[in-house]
This record gives structure tokens, sequence and C-alpha cells, in this order.
């Protein structure tokens, strides 16, 4: 069984909302780094994060994230 990771549409979505990655984080309480690092799959957010994500985007987790 293959494993299971995680695609993410953050990037598209927060240049959609016409956000920097440093006025995302600003809204969710995280570092840019954060932002940039989950942005480019090499940090899983929790589902806290994920979650308000979604509302500082206007979107449902679904829409900024997948399993590849």
């Amino acid at each position: 069984m293959s494993e299971a990771k995680l695609g993410s549409r953050l990037r598209e979505a927060r240049t959609e909302a016409g956000l920097t990655q440093a006025e995302l984080a600003q809204l969710v309480s995280v570092s840019r780094k954060t932002i940039n690092t989950v942005e480019n799959g090499v940090f899983v957010p929790s589902t806290l994060l994920a979650l308000k994500l979604a509302r500082a985007l206007r979107k449902r987790v679904e829409d900024l994230f997948y399993l590849n």
C-alpha cells in the first residue's frame, strides 16, 4: 500500500486573496516561514492551523488540502 501525501492549494488561494506569505502568517499567528513550508509541502499543518488558514482565506479546508 502506498503512503498518501498531503497536497496543497494554499499558494493559489493565498495569491487569489491578494495576500503575501507574511500577511497570511500574521492573520493566523504563525511565521512567514511556516506558510512557506506548508506551501512547499515540507510541513504538514496541524488541524488547528488548517482550519485557521481556511477561515482566513474564506475557503473550506478541503479546498486548500487534499490527499495525493
